[in-house]
């Protein structure tokens, strides 16, 4: 990953693949290094090698890069910008436009303001590790944006300060398609990235948007999350807890496990677990994932299952004979045994997800249908208080 790796390298996004990309830190990081280095030497350079966490250092080409104009002035500011590529990674933010415009602060010398303009979120709640009302530049991208400004023009930091500010021009409408607004970033995207590398298809950023969301419903005094595994069974649950407001409704995807981590990190007192047959299945097997690519649907678990709701030697046999908890759904349905074979898989998926929380904590498990109808519902636990 070290040496001079084109940053908008582009490729064949049609097919999944395994190329790394870059996160919005490690863009704003490049376009803020050059927008500096231009002030420093006067030419914005065309392409601009910085240093990332773990001693990446790979080389970002610099677009739109320029010296600005203050009135008869010229060199009391600098913008550049890179096009972010995230790889082979199914990334919101692929393609989006990161610009950075550093301007001289004569009265502060030594000083890096990091600023938020254009496209970038504002934080609104607490819960995020960040202060409310600043913009939504992570931890992790701030230092490494600011080492790299340092980097990139020492003489002039030496003599002023330098005020940079990151932009993403489109980042309002990216937003829409991320849930900032859920976690009380508004108006933009995030610039995210630990260590400024995206891979494809990772957990990293879906981890971190459940923790980020059971941080901020802590922040609320929520002590109640309710975890779906998508926008439908997220839905249907909220027409189940009418009274709980929509930031204690986070999508854990397929994450169970990183899930029930943030949980028992915040010490929550109640948490509901909302998902359809397929999902309480893997959960039911002790998955932490829940993707059909990590592991098949336990075929002799779900005959168990259907035994303990009342159904005959003969039914398990057919439940056996197929490879898809749907396969098992649709013959107990047939059977007339659905209720039961619900409620017998929700109290397996209660009992199992207690055992890794703390003692006390109220476990709701709640099996949707895919027309969103609550075909069982199972509580474990005895809350220490009311919930």
């Amino acid at each position: 990953m070290s040496g001079a790796v084109p940053a908008s390298a582009g490729g064949d996004r049609r097919k999944r693949g395994n190329r790394t990309g870059w996160s919005t830190g490690a863009c704003a990081a490049a376009a803020a290094a050059a927008a500096a280095r231009g002030l420093e030497t006067g030419v914005v350079p065309e392409t601009i090698e910085i240093l990332l966490p773990e001693d990446r250092r790979p080389s970002f080409a610099i677009i739109e890069g320029r010296l600005i104009e203050s009135g008869v002035q010229v060199g009391s500011g600098a913008q550049a910008a890179v096009i972010k590529d995230a790889g082979d990674d199914p990334d919101a933010t692929h393609g989006a436009r990161i610009v950075a415009t550093v301007v001289r602060l004569a009265d502060a010398p030594g000083e890096v303001h990091l600023l938020g303009g254009e496209g970038v979120g504002r934080v609104t709640r607490a819960g995020l590790g960040l202060t409310v009302g600043e913009a939504a530049i992570n931890p992790g991208p701030r230092a490494y944006i600011t080492a790299n400004v340092r980097a990139a023009a020492p003489t002039r930091l030496s003599r002023e300060g330098l005020a940079v500010t990151i932009s993403v021009p489109d980042g309002e409408r990216i937003a829409k398609r991320t849930l900032n607004a859920r976690l009380g970033i508004l108006g933009g995207i995030s610039i995210l990235g630990t260590t400024g590398v995206v891979y494809p298809y990772s957990t990293a950023s879906f981890k971190a948007t459940i923790r980020q969301g059971v941080q901020v419903a802590l922040a609320q005094g929520q002590e109640t999350v309710v975890f779906t595994t998508g926008r439908r069974t997220e839905r249907h649950s909220m027409t189940r807890y009418p009274e709980l407001p929509e930031i204690c409704f986070v999508q854990m995807g397929d994450f169970v496990g990183a899930a029930l981590d943030a949980a028992r990190e915040a010490g929550l007192k109640r948490i509901v677990i909302g998902a359809m047959v397929g999902k309480l299945t893997k959960i039911a097997q002790g998955l932490k994932i829940t993707h059909a690519r990590k592991a098949e649907v336990d075929m002799q678990l779900l005959a168990r299952l259907v035994a303990d709701a009342g159904g005959d030697p003969a039914l398990c046999a057919r439940v056996l004979e197929g490879d898809t908890a749907r396969w098992a759904a649709e013959l107990v349905a047939e059977a007339g045994l659905t209720g039961a074979f619900h409620q017998a898989l929700t109290r397996a998926v209660a009992a199992l997800v207690a055992q890794g929380l703390a003692e006390g904590t109220l476990v709701e498990v709640l099996a949707w249908g895919p027309e969103g109808d609550l075909l069982a519902e199972q509580t474990v636990g005895t809350p220490s208080r009311p919930a």
